[in-house]
């Protein structure tokens, strides 16, 4: 009985860590995403400028600071983007460093998966090696059989292949370090198009006739749960839809259709984010911001979204 019991908690583990060790499949990079996940609406919160200012996860170490430590941190970032020391913040060195933050971001997510697929320590990684980290354990005899939604995961797997095919330029089998960031970050790279329309198309098309109608559109953003009331924002996309989206007015997307909407080119996120900024922050309106008017609207750049920016925290301290 003892035995049983060991064994099956032995086969508990191993499935956790191959399911574990498997992405999700919502969570996977199929398209070019904004500078953050959020909505950008200053109305709603400041946490997409604080992810397109900081990084995605940067963002998430000061959302633990309180407000002195936040404006401390901030003095000292501004003087790292202050590159000619003039004591001001143009457009150009905010758009840099936002670009900068944000590569920064894929360079450590790539290094983070490195590590786990080179299983020869080669310098590279080979298609076998990334499927067998995986995938491997539901590969050896009884392809996914033990798990419930096997059909998923054997699209994934088809994915995978596909997407690394595609990322492996010189067809060698075997991905370079900018091949592999190229495999997870295919929306960066522009010989990458083909591959991030073709998925944005799977995954949004739900009824699978090869175009993205509005409700389809509308759902990959916004399911609204028992009672809820349809937000603002539903209706300018709805509006985004019809006047801009969809440019043969046929009413769907079409993958030409999705690849204006989707890729690079459409839209300088990093542009308009850094004009935003000076924008919100430039009080005397000489388009740059000194260090003085950053930290005076230093919410905007690194408030704390988990403590309201810093007013629960600080009330907090004030009671102790």
């Amino acid at each position: 009985m003892l035995r049983l019991v060991l064994s099956a908690c032995v086969l508990v583990t191993v499935l956790t860590v191959v399911v574990l060790a498997v992405p999700a499949q919502e969570k996977r990079v199929h398209r070019r995403e904004d500078l953050s996940d959020h909505v950008h609406d200053d109305a709603r919160g400041f946490q997409y400028d604080h992810e397109a200012f900081l990084g995605k996860d940067e963002a998430k170490t000061f959302d633990q600071l309180t407000p002195e430590e936040s404006k401390e941190r901030l003095a000292k970032i501004v003087d790292r983007i202050d590159t000619d020391g003039d004591g001001y913040i143009s457009h150009a060195e905010l758009y840099s460093w936002i670009k900068h933050r944000q590569r920064r971001y894929i360079e450590e997510n790539v290094d983070k998966h490195w590590k786990d697929y080179d299983t020869s320590k080669d310098g590279k990684i080979g298609w076998e090696e990334y499927k067998n980290v995986t995938y491997g354990y539901y590969l050896d005899d009884n392809e996914f059989d033990d798990i419930e939604d096997k059909a998923t995961y054997k699209s994934m797997l088809t994915r995978d292949e596909r997407r690394f095919k595609a990322a492996d330029r010189d067809n060698d089998g075997v991905a370079t370090r900018e091949e592999f960031t190229a495999f997870l970050h295919p929306e960066e790279f522009d010989y990458m198009k083909d591959v991030v329309v073709q998925e944005t198309m799977e995954d949004i098309d739900k009824n699978g006739d090869g175009k993205i109608d509005l409700k389809e559109y509308i759902g990959d953003m916004f399911t609204p749960e028992d009672g809820e009331s349809e937000p603002d924002w539903v209706q300018t996309e709805k509006k985004q839809f019809v006047e801009f989206r969809d440019t043969n007015k046929d009413g769907a997307l079409d993958a030409a259709e999705v690849a204006h909407w989707i890729l690079p080119g459409e839209v300088d996120h990093v542009d308009n984010e850094a004009k935003h900024l000076i924008h919100e922050t430039d009080t005397d309106k000489d388009e740059k911001m000194t260090k003085k008017e950053i930290l005076a609207n230093w919410n905007m750049f690194v408030g704390s979204q988990a403590t309201n920016y810093g007013e629960d925290l600080t009330k907090r301290h004030d009671e102790l």
